[in-house]
């Protein structure tokens, strides 16, 4: 893979899926997608907290779907404009999930006594794998900060 943060201009095309930090899109949105199933599947005991973590990961999901799809149109035609809006949209990406990923942890830890429970083991389990992946959609994301901050820093 070559490294996108040793140039200030975005890839396009295809280049986007071959180049280092813009090749995460893919797994943060297969994990960011199973956080927003699980949440999605998941018994509501407490909407406000769930409505946030349910609120990032459709966002994210939405927002890292158009970003790839953008990089891969070429609409940012080089504009080094858009390295900026990259590193503004991987920071707040990071920033939302750490918080939805601590909340979700939170509220998981509260679900603790439905283990006992054989009839509700179901949804602490689900709970507990969605905390998971937020966190490692919270890792991607952080990674992805960081390369982009670099070719922000660097354009």
């Amino acid at each position: 893979m070559s490294s996108a943060t040793s140039r200030s201009s975005l890839p396009s095309g295809l280049a986007v899926l071959t180049t280092f930090p813009d090749v995460l899109f893919i797994p943060e949105l297969i994990f960011g997608g199973l956080v927003w199933i699980l949440i999605a599947a998941s018994k509501v005991l407490d909407p406000t907290l769930l409505g946030w973590v349910m609120f990032v990961s459709v966002f994210c999901f939405v927002m890292t779907a158009t970003l790839l799809f953008l990089y891969m149109c070429g609409a940012h035609g080089g504009s080094s404009s858009w390295v900026t809006l990259d590193a503004i949209c991987q920071v707040t990406a990071a920033l939302f999930y750490l918080s939805a990923a601590v909340l979700e942890a939170y509220y998981t830890i509260g679900l603790r006594a439905l283990f006992t429970l054989p009839e509700l083991r179901s949804i602490y389990q689900e709970n507990i794998a969605a905390v998971v992946f937020a966190f490692v959609a919270t890792l991607l994301y952080v990674i992805h900060q960081i390369y982009s901050l670099r070719r922000w820093k660097s354009s």
